[in-house]
């Protein structure tokens, strides 16, 4: 029988009650209430490879040896999977919060991933900032608006589209009751494919899997 633990337990102004919570088995990164990323202690990915973490990566065509940008770290799940796969020749991420990226650091084993480019605040203005600096991406994964509304959502969508290399490939996470669809067919126009994907039937995640810039995008 598994017993848990509290081993992180911190009060951000920007997200609320951050906790680690571990077992014998793994480590949940808990974000006021909601598990934002899982961490297998004994080097088992088995139960990840069902959830939205390992299908970002299993869903999107990735282009060999990708640069990498993660919007939204959460404790670095996805982060995992895709240098277990890939090999990313980098890899850049954007977090708002010093104290998710704390506890990502200290507790989901990002300590020992050398060469992580991490970027604090808005993802937004981040991005913004990046384009100006001329910077692109083969591979992006988008895990900081999953249950914003589209209007509030899309700005940023737009800002990373515009980082995308001419092989990149966007993913975005987002709640299967809300506008995934009509996200979809906002961005169609920006890539020669842009597909769904529903994580599994018990799940609340649903992928955007957008490939390939159209011409002139």
């Amino acid at each position: 029988m598994k017993t848990s633990h509290t081993v992180f337990d911190r009060r951000s102004p920007l997200s609320g009650r951050v906790r680690v919570i571990e077992d014998t088995a793994e480590r949940r990164l808990i974000v006021a209430g909601d598990t934002l990323s899982v961490y297998p202690l004994g080097g088992k990915w088995d139960r990840v490879t069902r959830e939205y973490w390992w299908h970002a990566i299993d869903a999107a065509p990735v282009p060999a040896r990708p640069s990498a940008l993660f919007v939204g770290l959460g404790g670095g799940t996805s982060l995992h999977v895709l240098r277990a796969r890939c090999r990313p020749r980098s890899v850049t991420v954007i977090e708002r919060d010093p104290v998710i990226l704390e506890a990502a650091h200290d507790w989901f084993g990002l300590e020992r991933v050398p060469g992580v480019e991490y970027l604090t605040g808005e993802a937004d203005v981040v991005a913004r900032w990046l384009n100006a600096a001329r910077r692109r991406f083969d591979f992006v994964f988008e895990d900081a608006t999953y249950a914003e509304p589209l209007e509030r959502s899309l700005p940023l969508l737009r800002a990373l589209v515009a980082l995308l290399s001419r092989r990149g490939v966007l993913v975005i996470n987002r709640h299967r009751r809300g506008d995934a669809h009509r996200l979809a067919a906002t961005l169609r126009p920006h890539f020669e494919s842009v597909r769904l994907r529903r994580v599994r039937r018990a799940a609340e995640n649903v992928l955007i899997v957008c490939a390939k810039l159209a011409a002139g995008a």
